[in-house]
């Protein structure tokens, strides 16, 4: 799975680094040809994040990827571990979730299937 998130003119400098320390994180090599656009590509297990430099960038506040994963308890961890808030919501019958925020203030929602 592939998400294109928008970013600010930054996503090379300080973000990068914020977004790409932890161990789920790799960084992603673009063609040339899309390097020369700026932003950042990353990927975790089999998902995959481009951010796009936006110059009039604005957070998603509301508007949000839902991201299915296998262990949303140790993600929670990981993320508030690093200093992330996690917000987490029951009101999605069949599911486990939270949304968090990412560096350059973009939702994103965490989810997890109930098994019966």
């Amino acid at each position: 799975m592939r998400i294109s998130l928008d970013a600010d003119t930054d996503t090379d400098g300080a973000s990068r680094t914020v977004m790409t320390e932890g161990p789920e994180w790799s960084l992603v090599l673009r063609p040339p040809v899309l390097a020369t656009r700026g932003g950042l590509w990353l990927r975790a297990d089999r998902l995959e994040i481009h951010l796009g430099v936006e110059e009039d960038f604005r957070p998603a506040r509301k508007a949000h990827p839902g991201i299915l994963v296998e262990d949303l308890d140790g993600l929670a961890n990981r993320l508030t571990d690093r200093g992330i808030t996690v917000i987490w919501d029951d009101n999605f019958p069949g599911h486990r979730r939270f949304y968090a925020f990412d560096v350059l203030g973009n939702r994103l929602e965490f989810l997890q299937s109930i098994q019966d």
